[in-house]
């Protein structure tokens, strides 16, 4: 798997652009199911779990085609038709991915009138039951029942309009009953729903799509069903999770950074606290300025709640910056529990934090020291980013791919304003009749000929060619479809080189798209492509 390595100590200045918000995405992706149009969205990141998401809907019969952006931060453009769908069943192998595999029940429910749905997977933080969204879809008249960790829902007659009041304001539920009852017969009301202003995105695209709806950003939405909803084209919208992770960056780096295309409205809760320590926040006309001098920020109490309130999903990121902050402070999360397993890992950096409960007390140390540590789920994960970024010395962080489900790529945005940051790539492959160390003096050998590397790779490539295949989920080039990266977003496998000289990594990239057929996807090759290329490149020498 890969590592990232973190130097710490460079101020950042220049600027990050903002990404599509995954957790907007993911919904507005599971939208298309509820219309036999295309439906077409722009600003779409290129992530770990949109690539799940895709496989997902693929595995119902919707064709995808996507235009992949050029630009850092430049989305790419989806366009999913769901006009002839051949199944209704979320297997298990790919909801167990990622937990907004779920929300495909709504869609399935209100078009098809049935739908299985294997209990959903995600970050290890809690139990996060999916009880609201069925006592939802029961009083939307459903039939719905419980076997083999699936989900058995039936509405032969269609849904039909209710009123419900949810005991939490989950997000997710409130954004799995709004899209089935879009198409109920009726009108529906959701009373103590979720404001998140990923929920009001979806919204506004099934509005764009069709669907009467009112009273998004309230605790109480309307929902008048229609009889058909039509295809659109809709940009997500940007990420607040991630414009929140690099402001904080930023506090804890210190420097200057422009992020662009972010909301300053969606962050509201973190960008008071953030100037209450003496940070210069300033709305732009293309984003938000995040200003810090350096000095140590003072200690801040923070609880999380759901929107307005401070968002869970920043908590450890701010606990990363509490942890060097002058003085102690008291940090509760409210949201889920088990969602302080980054604190070990920040403790191997010299940070002093005791748990108890929902309680996080933590007492700023004038500087954290440089660790190996591990991530354990995808926002601890960019929490030790963070941390590592004014370390003293040199941080990696293992088990990255947590990143990659949520952050489009993290290390090239940040090294872009200075960071002294990297991404250490695990070249996963299989050779025949080679062992650990005499492939790795092979593989090396190839990438630091670099000049006479190029003929011999294209000759090797168009040999290959007769057995690759395209992947369907990606476009990358592989002998499976799906490539190894969409099969396993982990890309495990036996470990043969680790290359830590990134621009061998680019040069071995510039030789495998030398031919022009050939893709990479996420500055990464998949294994059996790698194992392939090494292979007829070493016949070939």
């Amino acid at each position: 798997m890969d590592r990232i390595r973190i130097r710490g100590g460079a101020r950042l200045k220049g600027e990050i652009p903002i990404s599509g918000a995954k957790n907007a995405a993911l919904k507005l992706m599971v939208a298309c199911l509820l219309t036999d149009e295309p439906l077409t969205l722009s600003n779409v990141p290129a992530l770990a779990d949109v690539a799940s998401m895709a496989e997902l809907l693929r595995s119902f019969g919707v064709e995808i085609a996507r235009e992949t952006g050029s630009a850092l931060g430049e989305g790419s453009t989806l366009t999913l038709s769901a006009a002839r769908l051949t199944s209704t069943t979320a297997e298990y192998d790919i909801v167990r991915k990622m937990r907004a595999s779920f929300q495909v029940l709504g869609p399935l429910l209100a078009r098809h009138g049935e739908a299985k749905v294997s209990l959903p997977g995600g970050c290890a933080i809690g139990a996060r039951p999916v009880n609201f969204h069925i006592k939802g879809f029961e009083a939307l008249g459903a039939e719905i029942e419980l076997a083999d960790g699936y989900v058995l829902a039936r509405a032969p007659g269609g849904l039909k309009g209710a009123t419900y009041e949810m005991p939490f304001a989950s997000v997710g539920a409130t954004e799995n009953i709004m899209t089935g009852a879009v198409l109920a017969k009726g009108r529906t009301i959701i009373k103590n729903a979720a404001r998140e202003p990923e929920t009001q995105d979806l919204g506004h695209c099934l509005i764009a799509m069709g669907a009467q709806i009112s009273g998004l950003g309230t605790p109480e939405i309307v929902i008048d069903g229609v009889e058909k909803l039509h295809g659109a084209n809709y940009a997500v919208m940007p990420d607040r999770i991630e414009t929140g992770t690099y402001a904080i960056a930023t506090v804890i780096a210190g420097g200057e950074v422009e992020l662009v295309g972010a909301r300053p409205d969606t962050n509201e809760a973190l960008f008071k606290l953030l100037r209450s320590i003496g940070t210069e926040v300033t709305p732009t006309n293309r984003g938000i300025a995040i200003h810090r001098n350096g000095e140590r920020p003072m200690a801040v109490d923070v609880a999380t709640d759901v929107y307005p309130a401070f968002p869970t999903d920043l908590q450890a990121q701010f606990m990363a910056l509490m942890a060097i902050a002058d003085g102690s402070s008291h940090i509760t999360e409210t949201v889920f529990e088990n969602r302080f397993m980054h604190v070990p890992e920040l403790a191997r950096m010299g940070a002093d934090i005791k748990v108890d409960g929902e309680l996080a007390v933590v007492r700023g140390v004038p500087r954290l020291k440089g660790a190996p540590v591990m991530a354990t789920d995808l926002r601890a994960s960019v929490s030790l980013v963070l941390a590592g970024l004014s370390a003293a010395g040199e941080t990696i962080v293992n088990r990255v791919y947590h990143l990659d489900r949520g952050f489009e790529r993290l290390e090239d945005k940040l090294s872009a304003v200075g960071a002294e940051i990297e991404r250490l790539i695990q070249l996963l492959a299989k050779l025949p009749g080679l062992g650990p160390r005499s492939a790795r003096r092979a593989a090396l050998q190839l990438l630091k000929r670099r000049e006479s590397l190029m003929l011999p790779l294209a000759a090797a490539l168009s040999a290959a060619a007769e057995t690759m295949r395209t992947c369907s989920q990606c476009g990358n080039i592989d002998v499976t479809d799906p490539c190894a990266i969409c099969a396993d977003p982990r890309r495990d496998g036996t470990l043969i080189c680790v290359v830590e000289d990134v621009a061998d990594v680019w040069a071995l990239e510039r030789a495998a798209v030398f031919s022009g057929r050939y893709h990479v996807l996420g500055g990464t090759l998949s294994a059996l492509f790698i194992s392939r290329l090494f292979q007829e490149a070493t016949r070939a020498k």
